[in-house]
């Protein structure tokens, strides 16, 4: 007991300083092919990105990226480059630059989610700096909830129809 309160003061001390680790987290819009960064709550960053275009999708979630590649090549379609991979599923869908910047705002990807090169490299460093732990990826598409009227959630109607409406809250939790 005596070591969790030394730990939790050690971090408040820190907190107090400055020196508290940021907390990076990337929110992708698929219906806006949009992605803000934001750090310690925070807006920072607004980028155009390419998600899953037609037979091909990006998962919805909320991600912990696990697996950083500055210099990766996607054996699955061709070697083709995957600069600064942020990989945040163990299906191999990654944040990445690419040199498709005419197709950035239109979903076009096998399911990554495509940066221009500047945008991800600068990513891809606060990611590194701020480590994988504490980042967090947030993959939602706006155009789905908009086009889901409620009844499909059970608010309105039979009132005891929540399953629809509990599992729609689970994803945008996370959980």
């Amino acid at each position: 007991m005596m070591w969790r309160g030394g730990l939790a003061g050690a971090l408040l001390l820190l907190a107090e300083c400055g020196f508290a680790p940021a907390g990076v987290l990337i929110s992708i819009d698929i219906s806006a092919q949009q992605m803000t960064v934001s750090v310690d709550g925070a807006s920072r960053y607004t980028w155009p990105v390419s998600t899953g275009g037609q037979g091909y999708s990006t998962p919805a979630g909320s991600f912990r990226p696990f697996r950083l590649e500055a210099e990766h090549y996607s054996r699955e379609w061709d070697d083709a480059p995957m600069p600064h991979s942020i990989f945040f599923t163990e299906f191999g869908h990654a944040i990445h630059g690419t040199k498709s910047t005419a197709s950035l705002g239109s979903p076009v990807s096998h399911g990554c989610v495509r940066l221009a090169p500047d945008n991800a490299a600068l990513l891809f460093t606060l990611v590194q700096e701020t480590g994988l732990a504490n980042t967090q990826v947030d993959i939602m598409n706006s155009a789905w909830l908009v086009s889901k009227p409620y009844e499909s959630f059970g608010v309105i109607g039979d009132k005891s129809a929540n399953t629809d409406f509990d599992s729609f809250l689970d994803l945008m939790d996370g959980r």
